[in-house]
């Protein structure tokens, strides 16, 4: 159960709205509850739902940091169920549950991730069809078979956040450069606006902030406003800051 818990870093620490945080917590407690009850089949379908949610979460950041990429990426991805309008007028990460599931992963091909990667993270969505209908098979009848496969879901995970460091970067650029002026921005307050804009709006985990935790500010050395761009990073830094960073 322990080696289930990492998976929760990979997730949004908060949401934009409430229903979807009931989501994940609904799929964490589906699956903690079979898992410790031996149902260990339905434990595994709930956790690779949370695999297939943390793909949405990191392909909404792909929409909304690199949008000309997405666009051309939409273009080969609609199909008659999910148009290419759908794909850059979606309003939630959870729309892209639209699009075949092995199909969602040729987007990830725009955070660097090879082809050789992407059969692996749809070989786990053939996998998972396997248990997800009814063939008179138990797959995952002991605890080891199931922490094999949670083990084999966390590294597929681990290798999609390596490749999404530079999109996170992208995203919290952006931020700086938009929200450095509070005159001009959403909210007054840095807290606040870093809280609502940066965190909820991008979806953001803990692996994520710890990502944008580790940016380099003097990238944007060169901007004239600068200085009030590292004050709202230092701001940023001073809030989600590990304690035992």
């Amino acid at each position: 159960m322990d080696a289930a818990q990492p998976i929760l870093e990979y997730l949004p620490a908060s949401f934009k709205n409430e229903s979807e945080g009931d989501y994940i917590t609904f799929l964490w407690e589906t699956f903690e509850s079979n898992y410790q009850s031996g149902k260990y089949q339905f434990a595994v379908l709930a956790y690779h739902m949370l695999y297939m949610s943390f793909v949405y979460f990191s392909v909404w950041q792909i929409k909304h940091s690199r949008p000309a990429d997405y666009e051309k990426a939409a273009i080969f991805l609609a199909n008659r169920k999910f148009k290419e309008s759908d794909l850059l007028t979606a309003s939630s990460p959870f729309a892209f549950s639209a699009l075949q599931e092995r199909t969602i992963f040729r987007i990830l091909r725009l955070t660097g991730c090879g082809q050789k990667h992407v059969g692996n993270f749809a070989q786990l969505v053939d996998r998972r069809n396997e248990i997800a209908h009814p063939n008179g098979n138990i797959f995952f009848s002991d605890e080891k078979s199931a922490d094999s496969r949670i083990t084999e879901i966390l590294d597929q995970i681990d290798v999609i956040q390596t490749h999404m460091q530079p999109i996170i970067h992208d995203c919290l650029r952006r931020f700086l450069l938009e929200s450095w002026n509070p005159n001009e921005r959403e909210f007054e307050g840095a807290t606040d606006q870093i809280r609502e804009i940066l965190i909820h709006a991008n979806y953001f985990s803990q692996k994520d902030i710890d990502a944008c935790l580790v940016f380099d500010i003097n990238t944007l050395s060169a901007h004239e406003q600068f200085d009030a761009i590292k004050l709202l990073f230092d701001k940023f830094v001073a809030v989600y800051e590990r304690d035992d960073a």
